[in-house]
């Protein structure tokens, strides 16, 4: 196992494999393995706004979409990357470059509904009122008090909680990972912060956000010292990765329907409700449903 692989081991970042076979590959992917092993941590590119360094922020996403345990310097992951490429349309040469991201950001960002319906120039309609639950005080994170969800994410929140904190002990330990620091915010407030701060450029904050549905969460996954919880300066969402809330929600968010933005660690969208929510107890209140649907 290569020195990556074991620091990666060692932080979390990546699961590590069965047997050292596992994640030799091919010879011919020994040079390849070289190369994405130094690009991880030095190669200078901007995969958004800003110049970043390596791509250790994308590799638990990157990881788990290859379904590779493998370090990024290894044989192993570059086959992996080589299978992706090849399903894609990519030169297949197990190569990590900026095209191939592209495509591994095209795929996450289309898993979003509140994206795909923004790419049909459609804003959605926050819900009314009554589908709405208030978050209870434990929940919300002390930087920024918030207060509601839609009662579905809500109770599909509480039950993504609870397993965190049952599976992992460094979550359990801490009951400030995974509190929510925003939720649903009324569109005509964002509208006005975004005219009194000018800073909604669609990257960072969107004229019209995800949060106007109810659906949409910011999590304490942790942060950088001297940075904000929400900070998207490449250093904190690069700690923010690396972190065992962001591990364990990449590999089981999906159990109770959340999809991430890879650009926000902390940022994650219900996509709606899965099997394991369904045969779950339920932690929320259900929707409100007016007398005349009550049969």
């Amino acid at each position: 196992m290569t020195l990556v692989a074991v620091l990666l081991i060692g932080l979390g970042v990546a699961r590590p494999a069965l047997a050292e076979d596992d994640c030799g590959g091919r010879p011919g992917f020994a040079g390849i393995a070289m190369v994405n092993g130094y690009s991880f941590d030095w190669m200078v590119w901007r995969p958004f706004d800003q110049t970043e360094r390596g791509w250790l922020a994308y590799l638990p996403l990157i990881s788990r979409e290859l379904g590779t345990a493998c370090g990024p310097d290894t044989p192993g992951f570059a086959v992996a990357l080589a299978g992706f490429q090849k399903r894609y349309g990519l030169v297949a040469n197990g190569l990590f470059t900026r095209d191939t991201f592209q495509v591994f950001k095209g795929l996450w960002q289309e898993r979003r509904p509140f994206v795909m319906a923004r790419v049909a120039d459609i804003c959605p309609e926050p819900p009314p009122q009554s589908e709405l639950g208030y978050l209870d005080p434990t929940e919300e994170h002390a930087d920024r008090m918030v207060r509601l969800l839609q009662y579905d994410v809500l109770n599909a929140y509480r039950l993504m909680v609870r397993a965190a904190r049952a599976e992992v002990p460094e979550i359990a330990d801490n009951p400030e990972l995974l509190q929510v620091f925003s939720s649903y915010r009324d569109p005509e407030a964002d509208a006005a912060r975004c005219a009194r701060e000018g800073n909604c450029d669609g990257l960072r904050r969107a004229v019209c956000s995800p949060h106007r549905t109810g659906t949409a969460i910011d999590l304490y996954v942790g942060h950088l010292a001297g940075h904000g919880v929400d900070s998207t300066r490449w250093a904190n969402r690069r700690h923010q990765t690396r972190g065992p809330a962001y591990r364990w929600l990449v590999e089981n968010a999906h159990r109770f329907g959340f999809v991430p933005y890879v650009y926000e660690p902390w940022h994650w969208e219900w996509t709606g409700p899965t099997t394991e929510v369904l045969n779950s107890e339920r932690l929320a209140p259900r929707p409100h449903i007016p007398p005349m649907m009550v049969k």
